[in-house]
């Protein structure tokens, strides 16, 4: 190991250890996370030998970062203080966490508000550190990251290849790039402010404000409402001016011309002094005034076409007097600013040319709209317009001189404005707005030429000359002189008026087992209310029951995409362990989060080795619920209920425990505190599914007689149920809707396909499910013995075979492979093992191999399983199954494609020969439609999903 600093840093190398804080990976997540409840970039670093380094053992390094950022001294820390940070500098501290602050303030260098971090030791990793902080832009964040560990490393060990203050103006850049501008800005925060959610559509400024069939949307100051047709007029001028003057408001004459000779006619006729400008222009480019002969008109008819799309150039009488913005919002004034052109004020020592450089190093001048001012540029048209005032570039003007470098008073061409908002005349401000109602823009910029706003313009002179759509806040929201107008205010008054609700109801299910199956039942459950109900599933996106997209969607971007159709009004998001690990949830919390297990699968993936680090990703939905919200826990898991202390909603538990066990106390308990459950009721006529609140108690209904259950047999969709009722009455539904959604909601191919899919082929009883773990397993195993029971009750042929064709993930541990395997052995006679197309890196046989093991294992005396075989394609798997056995028999097929198993089972009825048996006559009952699998299903359907 090397030796420590001995000297203060300074420019030069000096001896220490080698700055070694590596970044070896990064993830965002961009909803609520393992590690926050708001969207977090996470970092996992190595120190290398600087672990043996904190702070207070590198002489000078505290200071010398301090030096670099000063904003690091009003970081508090865990001190709870400003300057807290800098007292852990001192003290010392690991350079993972110096990393985390350091990327804070590089953030908050380029405005973004981000304050919250934290960093932790990678559990037996010496020197690995995550380091998690928060983002508002995830390329500017993860950016915020790299520079934070280059510069860490820079000050350890000096680097002459690395500049910081290059790096940090390159950065700054990027971020005020990336960011939204100045009027997109204020809309959402003043969304935050609401607690509207925004989601951004692109990278410039097309914002969606809201969910789903509540959402509208935002591009700068245009919105859902803004007609195109107003947008039109407004960017045809001398139309506006038309309609204008019909209306009987004051504006200058004017006429479009195409040709130079032409303006210069029509100059003449409306009488000098007049304006030149493009017919479709904007911002003021192109924009000459004050023009006083014909010459100058052919000049500027020139400059004017080079910025018209069009090729039209308006010809109008030029009014004297101040140049006034009027903001119109709905049809009433928002804010008047009073736009002064860009100018210098000569100090009788400095150049023109000097006095712009010192005005644009003003820390509010940006480039473009980037900034509350932009940069004065000096072009030709501001040398030109500086001569025409007696000055060159290079002269001195007197004190206090006023030196105009443009003419026109746009902010985006570093003018500056001052706020007159409460200052207007009453008829000037009626002025205004009934020209936003002749234009019929919802958001405009009327503006006004007139001597004196606080004087009717009628009696004064005056009136106006442009309407703009899309008119930019920056002059209103951040005025050079006066106060600030909260012009966003109205703007969200006017998309979201006050009781207009933003959200639309958000169920999150998780767990390990039975997700897909209780998220289809709530779906289905509503969607008897006649609710638009958009899904996310394994099986892909629904929306309003109609399969839009095909894929693993159990992931936040497939959330995401629910949230921003505009037909869905309700949303139930199948939310996996591998979208939390990946992203986050894809949302910003939900109303009701249901958990229904934790159990043994997916462990040693990334980093989750125990169930108990599995629960701990699973309750992430339920942190995510509001105060106003509800957790829907299993009480049976125990690991599940102790995520109640996680919740800051309510609680409704959901338990098949007997009456008078301890977990039923602590239920009944519950409730008779005020709180809510769904319980079983047992009694000689079944068991009934009752949701109690308080002292009461409601029935549901009889667990027999819904056809999810088979007759009660299938306990593990009597559970699904029971979460489904749970969710459904926490969102609103009513018991009879409740009851009536689960009484018709059926295990069929149509509302559930791959789940418990039960098929007659040629007298056999068939059903093709989803299991692929130990877990599930055994409540399909318990499933299976019931089942098997009832058919040597009813069958003629004496007692019934029971097959199994099984199979799980290459992902899995070996020993989960093999659990698999013993418990198979235990209810079936034959078990064929399978592999998926995919083996997640193992080797073709491999996983079959250790499945088949673990049912070698179980098999002895005792147990029912007598023959194990491998036959590795799922098809021929499936193919294998109903030719060894016999009718009566069942079969079980554990699916990884299930639309190509359902395509291939139906293939026995399309190929029946005559004088097959009786049953034969309906060999695949559950799929109606002969081409509904391998039209609507199959092609897009067999890829191997990721079952995250």
């Amino acid at each position: 190991m090397t030796e420590s600093l001995t000297e203060p840093l300074g420019d030069q190398p000096v001896p220490g250890p080698a700055p070694e804080l590596r970044i070896l990976s990064s993830r965002v997540y961009r909803g609520p996370n393992v590690w926050h409840y708001e969207p977090v970039i996470q970092l996992v670093v190595d120190l290398g030998v600087l672990e043996d380094y904190p702070t207070n053992k590198l002489p000078g390094f505290a200071d010398a970062l301090v030096k670099a950022l000063p904003g690091l001294m009003t970081h508090s820390c865990s001190r709870g203080k400003r300057g807290g940070f800098v007292e852990r500098l001192h003290e010392g501290t690991w350079l993972g966490h110096v990393a985390e602050h350091v990327a804070l303030q590089l953030q908050q260098s380029v405005g973004h508000e981000v304050r919250r971090g934290k960093t932790r030791q990678v559990k037996g990793e010496h020197g690995r550190y995550n380091v998690i902080f928060a983002y508002s832009d995830e390329s500017v964040g993860l950016a915020a990251g790299e520079l934070a560990v280059k510069l860490v490393n820079s000050l350890v060990r000096p680097d002459p290849d690395f500049d910081f203050e290059a790096a940090l103006e390159r950065f700054i850049v990027r971020g005020e790039r990336t960011a939204y501008g100045p009027s997109t800005q204020a809309i959402v925060d003043e969304a935050v402010s609401r607690d509207i959610p925004h989601m951004r559509l692109n990278t410039a400024s097309l914002v969606q404000l809201g969910q789903g069939v509540h959402q509208q949307r935002i591009r700068a100051t245009m919105t859902s409402r803004t007609s195109s047709v107003a947008v039109d007029i407004a960017g045809n001028k001398e139309l506006t001016l038309n309609l204008l003057s019909a209306a009987g408001l004051p504006v200058p004459k004017s006429q479009s011309v195409r040709a130079v000779e032409d303006a210069v006619r029509v100059a003449n006729r409306i009488g000098y002094p007049v304006v030149v400008k493009p017919l479709d222009g904007n911002h003021g480019r192109g924009v000459i005034l004050n023009l006083t002969s014909d010459d100058q008109v052919r000049a500027a008819f020139d400059t004017a076409k080079q910025e018209s799309r069009g090729g039209s150039i308006i010809v109008e009488t030029y009014l004297t007097g101040r140049d006034y913005r009027c903001l119109v919002i709905d049809g009433r004034i928002a804010a008047i600013a009073e736009r002064v052109p860009a100018h210098v004020v000569g100090d009788g020592t400095s150049t023109v040319a000097e006095l712009v450089e010192i005005t644009n190093a003003d820390p509010r001048r940006g480039v473009g709209h980037e900034k509350v001012l932009t940069r004065i540029k000096v072009d030709q048209a501001a040398v030109d317009l500086v001569a025409s005032q007696g000055f060159a570039m290079d002269d001195v003007p007197p004190p206090d001189t006023v030196v105009k470098l443009t003419l026109t008073g746009n902010m985006s061409t570093g003018g500056i404005s001052i706020d007159r908002t409460f200052e207007a005349h009453p008829e000037n401000i009626e002025i205004a707005e009934e020209a936003a109602r002749v234009v019929g823009l919802d958001i405009a910029g009327i503006d006004f030429i007139a001597p004196d706003i606080t004087q009717p313009v009628r009696e004064t002179g005056g009136g106006i000359c442009e309407v703009n759509a899309a008119p930019g806040f920056r002059m209103h929201t951040h005025p050079t002189i006066g106060d600030p107008q909260y012009v966003a205010k109205p703007v969200m008054d006017m998309l979201f008026p006050p009781g207009t609700p933003s959200r639309i109801p958000i169920v999150a299910v998780t767990g390990t087992n039975g997700k897909t199956t209780t998220s289809r039942m709530i779906a289905h459950i509503f969607k008897g209310i006649g609710r638009k109900v958009g899904m996310t599933s394994t099986d892909g996106v629904v929306v309003d029951e109609r399969l839009v997209i095909r894929s693993d969607a159990s992931g936040p971007r497939s959330a995401k995409m629910v949230l921003q159709n505009p037909r869905v009004d309700f949303a139930v998001f199948e939310v996996a362990r591998g979208g939390i690990l990946r992203e986050g949830l894809g949302y910003e919390r939900n109303d009701v989060g249901v958990v229904l297990n934790v159990q043994p699968d997916h462990l040693g993936m990334r980093g989750i080795d125990t169930l108990e680090q599995l629960a701990d990703v699973k309750a992430v939905v339920v942190e995510a619920v509001p105060r106003s919200g509800f957790a829907v826990l299993n009480a049976d898991d125990p690991l599940v209920r102790a995520m109640r202390s996680k919740c800051s909603g309510r609680v409704i538990w959901f338990t098949m425990a007997e009456p008078g066990s301890d977990i039923r106390e602590s239920v009944d308990d519950h409730c008779r505190r005020g709180g809510r459950a769904v319980v079983l009721e047992h009694s000689d006529l079944g068991d009934m599914i009752v949701v109690k609140e308080g002292r009461r108690s409601m029935q549901v209904a009889w667990t027999h007689l819904l056809p999810s259950t088979f007759g009660g047999r299938a306990l593990m969709n009597v559970q699904n149920a029971m979460a489904a009722a749970a969710a459904s009455f926490a969102a609103g539904a009513s018991l009879h809707d409740i009851r009536q959604g689960l009484r018709t909601f059926s295990t069929n191919y149509y509302l559930s396909p791959g789940r418990l899919n039960e098929v007659q082929v040629e007298g056999r009883t068939v059903i093709v499910d989803y299991c692929h773990n130990a877990p599930g397993m055994r409540m399909l195993g318990d499933f299976v013995d019931k089942t098997g029971e009832q058919l040597d009750a009813t069958t003629e042929l004496g007692k019934a075979s029971r097959i199994g064709v099984i199979a799980t993930a290459g992902d899995r541990r070996d020993a989960d492979m093999r659990e698999l395997g013993e418990i198979a052995a235990h209810h079936f006679d034959v078990v064929i093992v399978r592999e998926d197309d995919n083996p997640r890196g193992r080797a073709p046989g491999e996983v079959a191999g250790l499945v088949a093991e673990g049912v070698r294992s179980a098999m002895g005396e005792g147990v029912r399983c007598k023959q194990v075989e491998t036959v590795l394609d799922e098809l021929e798997a499936t193919r294998h199954a109903i030719a060894r056995s016999n009718p009566g028999d069942l079969i079980v097929i554990c699916v990884d494609r299930h639309a190509s198993v359902m395509a291939e089972l139906e293939s026995y009825g399309r190929h029946a020969q005559p004088g097959a048996r009786a049953e034969s006559s309906r060999k695949v009952n559950s799929v109606p439609d002969p081409d509904f699998v391998p039209s609507a299903l199959l092609a897009d359907t067999d890829a191997t999903p990721s079952r995250d």
